[in-house]
């Protein structure tokens, strides 16, 4: 009998897709799947809900038959990695971390805003000021950091990568904010590196002419991607958009002109990285795979954006980005011209979105603020699908795909849309 079950799971995990890490395995928000649901609401085509113990803004990861989820437990002062079965979404273990010490955040942004990552053989979840903890799938930590306190006003939110033996995590926004490789196995610093100098002076978002370099940050999860044959890390950082080679930590190039403040994640697909800024902030596109300060070779720069939080996708030579306001964008890869821009409502009271989009063929799914999800065409001309409304609690995760299914945390349950293919 046990030799059947791991045989199914076997079978499970090389058939159907796992959404490992946030925004997928590429990180960039891709999904395989062919037949994600287009349809649905609170009483139609829900495989199941899970009640869920307090708020929280991560997003679920899946492999094989687990769900794993960071959750805090603010009246406990804990924070805790919940592990969930695929089949039900029934709880079948939890591990707690207690942190009792004084941390800021926004009111909007709880502890435990970073997804956890998995490879399927352990999964690491970071805590902000309270560690990081590598898990096996059946709970028995592997290893624990402490990597000190993140202090900035806001909180954290970065969440962690896995790429071959190593797990990336940014240590930010802080005053001393960096990107460290650690050893997946044994939790050991590779390497750090620590953010480039930034310069406030003349800045035009949404802190135009402040100089206090306080409201300086970024809440960025870096990507990889291919770049002339080799592996090359992304990251955008408080005034600029930097490649950095994934196994040493060096920087291969550097690209300015961003503004010091960051929401989203960089977006990367043939050939070009695109940064955005948040708060009114600049965006900035430039070829991967360069050398040196490339700031020069910008391809376009575009200052005083609407808002954006979520991150957006590459897909066929165009660039699509939901603004923080709810007005759906799509521009031109190469050149930045805006291709349109339409205002995505449905009938919730919220109708902003933190949350990233993601893309399965040529369809985009996004939620908003109120737990609707905006399904429309990868298309430069706009073409809504529809928007499939839950039970209006608040969210600001993203969705995981697998298996013909999305996974969407609220802050009161885990919802399973769609049937298993």
């Amino acid at each position: 009998m046990r030799l059947l079950l791991w045989t199914l799971t076997v079978a499970f995990t090389l058939n159907a897709e796992n959404w490992p890490m946030w925004r997928g395995a590429t990180g960039l928000g891709i999904s395989n799947e062919k037949n994600l649901p287009l349809k649905w609401s609170a009483s139609e085509n829900i495989a199941w809900k899970t009640e869920l113990p307090d708020r929280g803004n991560s997003t679920p990861i899946v492999w094989g038959e687990k769900i794993f989820l960071t959750q805090p437990l603010e009246q406990l002062n804990e924070r805790a990695l919940i592990c969930l079965d695929r089949l039900d979404g029934k709880e079948l273990w939890r591990r707690t971390v207690k942190y009792t010490a004084a941390e800021k955040s926004h009111r909007t942004n709880p502890y435990c805003s970073e997804s956890p990552a998995t490879d399927g053989e352990r999964v690491i979840a970071v805590y902000g000021s309270a560690g990081v903890v590598c898990y096996d799938f059946n709970g028995k930590m592997l290893w624990k950091r402490d990597l000190g306190k993140i202090q900035f006003e806001w909180g954290s939110a970065a969440s962690p990568v896995i790429h071959g033996d190593l797990v990336y995590v940014y240590r930010g926004p802080d005053p001393k904010a960096h990107l460290m490789a650690l050893d997946k196995r044994t939790g050991k610093t590779v390497w750090k590196l620590n953010d480039p100098k930034v310069d406030v002076t003349g800045r035009t978002d949404g802190f135009r002419n402040n100089k206090d370099p306080k409201w300086t940050c970024s809440f960025s999860t870096p990507i990889l991607i291919k770049a002339e044959n080799s592996d090359e890390l992304v990251m955008t950082y408080p005034g600029s958009l930097a490649g950095i080679n994934p196994v040493t930590g060096r920087m291969n190039w550097i690209c300015g002109g961003l503004n010091p403040l960051i929401y989203s994640s960089p977006i990367a697909g043939e050939g070009i990285v695109v940064g955005m800024g948040g708060y009114h902030g600049t965006t900035v596109a430039i070829a991967s795979g360069g050398k040196g300060d490339v700031t020069s070779k910008t391809l376009w720069r575009t200052e005083r954006t609407p808002n954006r939080l979520g991150s957006g996708i590459v897909h066929k030579g165009h660039v699509y980005v939901l603004n923080t306001n709810g007005i759906m964008e799509c521009h031109n890869l190469k050149t930045g011209k805006i291709l349109f821009s339409e205002r995505v409502r449905g009938s919730g009271s919220k109708q902003e979105s933190w949350s990233s989009m993601i893309i399965a063929g040529n369809t985009i799914y996004i939620p908003n603020q109120s737990g609707e999800t905006i399904v429309m065409r990868a298309n430069p001309k706009f073409e809504l699908i529809g928007i499939n409304e839950l039970d209006k609690t608040l969210t600001n995760s993203s969705l995981a795909a697998s298996d013909g299914q999305l996974m969407l945390r609220t802050h009161k349950h885990l919802w399973c849309i769609g049937k298993r293919q």
